[in-house]
């Protein structure tokens, strides 16, 4: 079957399920999209890897992650390999120390968060983006590119933040995350990342 190598396009609150986020993915050299609706946790260390904060202490992705590089465990890529009922499934393809090449059954959310943090390719088949792909047009695709916050979007009028200097975000985001608020955190970063766009 044909591999598709995928990207992640963006993320953000999902209206249609209470506590739950899209993710959503992208043909590389395409234009067609998957939306994947996922947890909250799952959604949050997602984020916090391609916003680039480091936790105080290893979330269960890093711990993972740590664990395998401790035993020269390589996650080679990452394939969703399966839609059945609405829900996605993904194999993670692994090399363990002497060169054996291992394939694991993993849900997508957790799958996605480990491509990330060992940076390695994410691929899905031909017969699976043909079921499941749709065209995003460019406003939707505008929201949810590159917004990762796990945060519920809000009318700028609305936000707390805007009275804040980029110091005093930068402080604050540091206790967040020292306190293991990791929600706080996503949602100061996301205004640091604008005010910073805007320079």
């Amino acid at each position: 079957m044909e591999k598709i190598k995928l990207k992640i396009i963006g993320m953000s609150y999902s209206q249609a399920q209470t506590g739950a986020y899209a993710l959503i993915l992208g043909e590389r050299d395409g234009e067609r999209r998957i939306p994947i609706v996922i947890g909250g946790f799952e959604a949050q260390a997602i984020a916090i890897e391609l916003e680039e904060m480091k936790p105080a202490r290893p979330l269960t992705h890093d711990l993972f992650k740590n664990f395998a590089d401790t035993f020269h465990i390589e996650l080679n890529e990452v394939i969703i390999n399966k839609f059945s009922e609405g829900i996605f499934y993904s194999q993670l393809v692994c090399t363990d120390s002497e060169g054996n090449i291992h394939e694991i059954d993993s849900r997508t959310s957790d799958a996605v968060a480990l491509a990330i943090r060992f940076g390695s390719p994410l691929y899905t088949y031909e017969n699976i983006i043909q079921q499941t792909g749709v065209t995003m047009d460019k406003e939707e695709e505008t929201s949810a590119s590159g917004d990762f916050s796990t945060e519920k979007s809000s009318d700028t009028s609305d936000n707390p933040l805007s009275e804040n200097t980029l110091t005093e975000l930068e402080g604050m985001i540091k206790e967040a995350i020292e306190k293991e608020d990791y929600e706080k955190a996503s949602v100061i970063q996301k205004e640091i990342n604008k005010r910073k766009k805007k320079k």
